[in-house]
This record gives structure tokens, C-alpha cells and sequence, in this order.
């Protein structure tokens, strides 16, 4: 009997380790890649570079409207009722808890909402705007028509490809089965929050990948090589996104953030490019 225990022990040890492992090779990865900070820096960016205030503008009004309403019917008809429910699970710290589980339901409405009746056209001039700014405009050209001038938004043309998709069910599905994690207390929200930002990473650069004209595989080769610089991405937009009513601002500056993450991929000033990206171009030559 004490044979299996030892042997129990030892697998356990071994899984441990391994998982250990594995997440302190994917924080490497997202230090040397710095992506963390693009979410950061496309707020800097975007503040000052007026020409690409434009889309949000002309959406801001509709969008303010719809954030506010959600997040004050969230609060009204479900935060009590959570709370009484959290209340036996979290104790003390369920008024906590039960806010950021309302605010994570709240931030899942709203973009539903908006990203597929409000905002997914001006996120993509947001995102095609802010390469263009980089003197990525040969890549922008290859998914819609350009004018000339010097203002980003205002040379951006007909759209010739568009790969922003409206919220998909297996999206919604996904954020409904993960939901119940934010009854355990503190780590069941941080497990929550991770799962959200890792769904939210691997889709940023859908755009950009389908500027590069890169297929699935390239696409999932890439992500596989870059898990923990697109989950740390990911994460920190996804907390940005639960700031109320805020989180629509923060959803066009993580527009810009990702654009210029794409940007600096695309001149390989990221540790990202060293070894990967030439093999990837390569194969998207053959490909054509």
C-alpha cells in the first residue's frame, strides 16, 4: 500500500513540475515579447494621435448609451441575488467577488452588443488606421483600397477583406462555462480572468494574419510558438475590458495596441520575429 502512495506521489511530483514548467517558459516568453505592454501603449497612442480618435467618435454616443444601460440593469436585477448566492461560497469577500462576476457578465453583453451592432467597422479602421500610421500601409493595402493624404483614417478605402466575425456561440458558450469559476474564492476569478484573456489573445492579430495572407496553419503554428506573449496580451486587455462604461475607450486602445504590436512584428523589432517569422513568410510564398 505504501508502495502506490510513494508512486501516487512521485506522478504527482512529476506533474507539478512539468506544469511548472510550462508556465514559467510561457512568462518568459511574454517578457521577452513585452506584449503586456502594448495593451499600455495603444492607450499612450491612441490619445495622441487625434486622426484616430474618428472612429470612436462617430460611435460614442450609441456606444455610452448601451454601456451604461447594461451596466446598471446588471447591477439592479442580478447583483443581489448573485450576492446571496456568492455569500455562502465566498463569505466576507463576496460583496468583492460578486462585483467583478456582474462586471464580467456586464463586459460579455456589452460586447456582444456593440461588437457585432455597433463598433466592427470602426474597430477595423481603428486597427488598419493605426498601421498605417506605423508605415505598415503596403500590408493594409493588401485587405482594402487606399487614397491618398497623410491623415491614417481618413485615406482608409472600401474594405476589400474583412475578418472581424460577429461574436461567435462557441464565444458565448465558452464565457457561460467558465462563469461558475467566480464562485472559488480569489483564484476561481484569477482562473476565470486567465481562460478569458487566452481566447481574447489568440484572436487579436486575426486581421493582421489575414493581411500577411497566412493560412489556418501558419496562423495556429504561429499562436502555438507565441502562447504566453498572446495570453498575456489577452489578459490584461480583458481586465482593461471590465472597467465600466470605460471598457469601450479600452476596446479601441487595445485595437491600437495590438495594431502596433502587428507593426513591430511586421519590422521585426520584437523578439517575436527572431527565427519565426521568415519560415512563416517563406511558406505564405509557396502558398501563393
Amino acid at each position: 500500500m505504501s508502495g502506490i502512495v510513494e508512486s501516487v506521489q512521485a506522478k504527482a511530483q512529476e506533474v507539478a513540475k512539468e506544469d511548472y514548467d510550462r508556465a514559467k517558459a510561457l512568462i518568459n516568453d511574454a517578457a521577452k515579447s513585452g506584449s503586456y505592454l502594448y495593451p499600455i501603449k495603444g492607450i499612450f497612442y491612441f490619445l495622441s494621435h487625434r486622426s484616430l480618435w474618428k472612429p470612436l467618435l462617430k460611435k460614442l454616443a450609441p456606444i455610452v448609451t448601451l454601456s451604461v444601460g447594461v451596466v446598471t440593469g446588471m447591477f439592479f436585477f442580478t447583483y443581489v441575488p448573485q450576492l446571496a448566492l456568492m455569500t455562502f461560497v465566498n463569505g466576507p469577500l463576496a460583496v468583492l467577488t460578486t462585483a467583478v462576476l456582474v462586471l464580467n457578465e456586464s463586459s460579455a453583453v456589452i460586447s456582444f452588443l456593440s461588437r457585432n451592432f455597433v463598433m466592427q467597422d470602426a474597430l477595423l479602421d481603428t486597427f488598419d488606421g493605426t498601421l498605417i500610421s506605423r508605415d505598415a500601409t503596403n500590408l493594409v493595402s493588401e485587405g482594402r483600397e487606399l487614397k491618398s493624404g497623410r491623415d491614417p483614417i481618413q485615406r482608409l478605402g472600401k474594405v476589400l477583406k474583412n475578418p472581424f466575425q460577429r461574436f461567435s456561440p462557441k464565444a458565448l458558450i465558452r464565457y457561460v462555462m467558465y462563469l461558475p469559476l467566480n464562485f472559488i474564492p480569489v483564484v476561481g476569478t484569477v482562473a476565470f480572468i486567465v481562460l478569458q484573456g487566452r481566447s481574447r489573445g489568440s484572436t487579436i492579430h486575426d486581421r493582421y494574419f489575414q493581411l500577411k495572407r497566412w493560412s489556418p496553419n501558419q496562423k495556429a503554428e504561429w499562436l502555438s510558438k507565441h502562447t504566453g506573449p498572446y495570453l498575456a496580451f489577452g489578459v490584461l486587455a480583458t481586465l482593461l475590458d471590465m472597467i465600466p462604461v470605460a471598457s469601450v475607450f479600452f476596446s479601441f486602445t487595445n485595437a491600437v495596441g495590438a495594431a502596433l504590436w502587428a507593426a513591430d512584428i511586421e519590422h521585426k523589432e520584437t523578439e517575436m520575429t527572431n527565427g519565426t517569422a521568415p519560415g512563416l513568410r517563406e511558406a505564405a510564398k509557396k502558398a501563393e
